[in-house]
C-alpha cells in the first residue's frame, strides 16, 4: 500500500510546527511528508507503523520520523468513540537544522539524531515523559521561549540513552515512487495552487477519474471530502497570516482562495470555533501577556 502525501504548513513566522489532534483524526493514516516529525503518544495504545516496523506503543510512546518515511499510529478505540488529544506532534525541515548548524556549532549533535531517523527511532517511557512538559509547553508559547523549548527538547533527546531503531536497514523511503501515485499528485497540486480556484471536476480530470469516483477515491485516502479537506488547508494559511498581523481579514480571506469574505468567516467560524478577528486578538493577547503590557488589555477589549 503506498502512503500518502501530507501537507505540513509550518507557520510563516515560525521555525517548525507544533500541534496536536485526537483520534480519529484526518492525518491518521499511513503517510510520509519531506518534514521531520517528532511524535508523543500522550493517550490511547494500540499499534504503530513506520516502514516496515510494527510494533506497540502506549502513552509516552516517543519517535522521532526521518524524512519521507511512511508512519501511521493507530489506537484501539472503539468505533463511534473519540479521544480529544491522542498524540503531540513536532514538525520541521532539515534546512532549518542546516542553518542552526551554521550560526551554532552546538547543534552538530542533531544531525547525529537525524541521520537514524531516516529508519525512525524510538525512545524510553521516561525520556517520553520528560519530554511531554516540554511539547505541552510548546503548543501555547510565542516568540523566543518558544526556540528555548526546541532546543531544551532536542537536548533532552541527544542526551538520552541510545534510542531503538525502528525500520530494517534494508527498507529504503522511495518518495519519488509515492509521489507518483495518483492522490499524492491530486495533493501536491492542491498545495501548489491553494491561492486559487479549486474545482472538484478539474481535480478528478486531473486524476483520470469520474467526479463520483475521485470524490469516493478522495475521501477514502483523506478522510474528508474534498471541499473540507481544501478549507481546512486554506484556514490553516489564513491563521498564519493573521498571527502575521499584516493583512486585514479581508485580504487574508481573498489571499487564501475564498472568493467571498462570509463564506471565509463562515468557515473559519466552523473549523476554529470563532471568527477570524477574534481568533487574532486572542493570538495577540497571548504575545503580549508575559509582559503585562497595555496591548494585553487592549487586546482582550476588542472583543469583551
Amino acid at each position: 500500500m503506498q502512503p500518502d502525501l501530507e501537507l505540513v504548513a509550518v507557520p510563516s513566522q515560525g521555525s517548525f510546527k507544533m500541534w496536536s489532534h485526537g483520534y480519529p483524526y484526518r492525518t491518521v493514516r499511513w503517510h510520509f511528508h519531506p518534514e521531520y516529525e517528532i511524535h508523543l503518544i500522550t493517550s490511547t495504545t494500540g499499534k504503530y507503523f513506520v516502514g516496515d516496523y510494527i510494533g506497540s506503543f502506549a502513552p509516552g510512546n516517543l519517535v522521532v520520523v526521518g524524512s519521507n518515511l511512511p508512519h501511521n499510529w493507530v489506537s484501539n478505540v472503539p468505533p463511534g468513540e473519540h479521544v480529544k488529544e491522542r498524540c503531540l506532534v513536532l514538525q520541521f525541515d532539515r534546512e532549518f537544522i542546516e542553518r542552526a548548524v551554521k550560526a551554532f556549532p552546538e547543534f552538530k549533535r542533531v544531525e547525529s539524531l537525524l541521520d537514524a531517523s531516516r529508519s525512525g527511532v524510538v525512545f524510553s517511557q521516561q525520556t517520553g515523559a520528560a519530554a511531554e512538559p516540554i511539547m505541552r509547553e510548546m503548543l501555547a508559547t510565542q516568540g523566543l521561549r518558544r526556540i528555548a523549548l526546541f532546543i531544551a527538547l532536542l537536548d533532552l533527546l541527544v542526551q538520552s540513552p541510545e534510542p531503538t531503531r525502528l525500520a530494517s536497514a534494508s527498507y529504503c523511503a522511495d518518495p519519488a515512487c509515492y509521489s507518483g501515485t495518483r492522490i499524492n499528485h491530486v495533493l501536491a497540486y492542491i498545495g501548489k495552487n491553494l491561492s486559487q480556484e479549486l474545482r472538484e471536476t478539474e481535480l478528478a480530470e486531473l486524476s483520470g477519474q469520474s467526479v463520483s469516483a475521485f470524490s469516493r477515491y478522495f475521501r477514502r485516502h483523506t478522510g474528508v471530502p474534498f471541499v473540507q479537506y481544501v478549507n481546512r488547508l486554506r484556514i490553516d494559511l489564513a491563521c498564519q497570516l493573521l498571527m502575521a498581523g499584516e493583512l486585514s481579514v479581508t485580504e487574508i480571506c481573498y489571499r487564501v482562495g475564498f472568493n467571498n469574505l462570509s463564506n471565509f468567516n463562515r468557515q473559519f467560524l466552523l473549523i476554529k470555533e470563532m471568527p477570524p478577528s477574534r481568533w487574532r486578538a486572542w493570538q495577540q493577547l497571548n504575545a503580549s501577556s508575559p509582559a503585562g503590557s497595555g496591548e494585553a488589555e487592549q487586546a482582550s477589549a476588542a472583543y469583551g
